[in-house]
């Protein structure tokens, strides 16, 4: 009868042990902080017919001109795996070619994109027009833009990550870098 005492005692520890616990939740993912740099610029004012300011954190680097015309380069953020791609051209009268261009670029990521946004930028002092899509969405671009004068200059641009696109892990690297994108809209010059 003792042996039957100590294990119903046994017994009815482990149930309040085992009953006063809570149901176990897993917890949602999870990603890697990211620090970034203070925000600091330097000027872009080369050969090249326009210059601008670009971060101390980023590089200028020429890129390869597939298509033969006009210059390309990129503003390169190697420590995030982030490009700023820059093709320029010389209009030649072909503005509304070289603007939806730029539009249908853009759009062609609507399959992947959640919504794009568009946003003006009209400088009439300095003759800076243009258009910056900011595209939602798991797309492998998230920042688009074109700049011109109306005349002769036309710069079109991209932001790009090295990686596969996830809107919750690059969201903030795509708002810290978008800041960049438009300091260098709002500081383009033409020469």
């Amino acid at each position: 009868m003792r042996i039957t005492k100590v294990r119903l005692i046994f017994l009815l520890l482990f149930v309040v042990l085992v009953a006063c616990t809570e149901s176990p939740v897993p917890k949602p993912r999870g990603y890697f902080r990211i620090s970034f740099p203070e925000k600091q610029y330097r000027l872009f004012d080369t050969i090249y017919p326009f210059n601008f300011e670009y971060p101390v954190y980023g590089s200028i680097v020429k890129e390869e001109n597939q298509q033969g015309e006009g210059e390309w380069i990129s503003v390169s953020f190697p420590a995030y795996k982030a490009k700023i791609h820059l093709s320029y051209k010389d209009i030649s009268g072909n503005l509304s070619q070289l603007t939806e261009d730029a539009r249908n670029l853009a759009y062609k990521h609507t399959y992947k994109a959640d919504a794009i946004d568009e946003q003006l930028f009209s400088n009439p002092d300095k003759r800076v027009y243009g258009i910056l899509y900011d595209i939602k969405g798991n797309s492998a671009s998230s920042v688009q833009f074109y700049v011109t004068d109306s005349s002769r200059h036309y710069l079109r641009g991209a932001l790009y990550f090295r990686c596969q696109p996830n809107k919750d892990s690059l969201a903030p690297a795509i708002d810290f870098f978008k800041a960049d994108v438009i300091h260098l809209i709002e500081t383009i010059r033409w020469k």
